[in-house]
């Protein structure tokens, strides 16, 4: 009896080490995170540069001030011929507008030394400015027939990165009165404007 009881317990030990044992249970728990963001519309123009080897009778560029090196010829006091062209690194995220503005539509006299225009002589002078910029290759022309603003505005269909360029063009002889006609003493200028906004 003491033999079988011995057997007996020999049998459940080795019962007990074949027992698989018992699988750790495992729980996956998940959150979704939303990452979010917002790229407001914004559109850049960046400082004023001359192109390379694009001046003809411009001064260099001083900060924002392109000057003309000579106005007038000193035989005939008709207007010079002028061109030069600009470049501002520029950027709009979003379909957008640019325009062009010309706040006295030409160069006129602003230090008040013409009180009165004089018969046969040009008291302003008018010039083009072109503009590319993206699909837009487009003009503004500052006739000098009335002093006002001029302008002219583009609009852009699609985000543009690159470079707005602005070249800008005073024929030889121009006037407000006639071709070739002489120009009045007096300082001359204009402000040429460019925005890029919503449109």
């Amino acid at each position: 009896m003491r033999r079988l009881a011995h057997l007996a317990t020999s049998l459940t030990a080795a019962a007990t080490l074949w027992v698989a044992p018992a699988q750790a249970q495992t729980t996956v728990v998940a959150k979704s995170m939303p990452v979010t963001g917002n790229a407001p519309q914004v559109c850049t123009l960046q400082r004023a540069r001359l192109a390379q080897g694009s001046q003809v009778n411009f001064r260099a560029l001083t900060g924002n001030l392109l000057q003309i090196d000579t106005l007038v010829d000193p035989t005939t006091l008709a207007a010079n011929a002028a061109t030069a062209e600009v470049e501002f690194g520029a950027v709009c995220n979003f379909p957008h507008r640019i325009r062009l503005e010309s706040q006295n539509n030409g160069l006129w006299q602003t230090d008040g030394s013409m009180n009165q225009p004089a018969d046969g002589f040009a008291y302003a002078l008018p010039y083009r400015a072109e503009l590319t910029w993206g699909e837009v290759n487009g003009a503004l022309d500052a006739n000098a027939n009335v002093r006002r603003i001029a302008e002219r505005r583009f609009n852009i269909d699609q985000a543009t990165v690159g470079e707005v360029e602005l070249r800008i063009l005073i024929e030889a002889g121009a006037s407000n009165t006639r071709a070739n006609a002489p120009v009045l003493a007096g300082s001359y200028r204009d402000t040429l404007r460019i925005f890029l906004e919503p449109r």
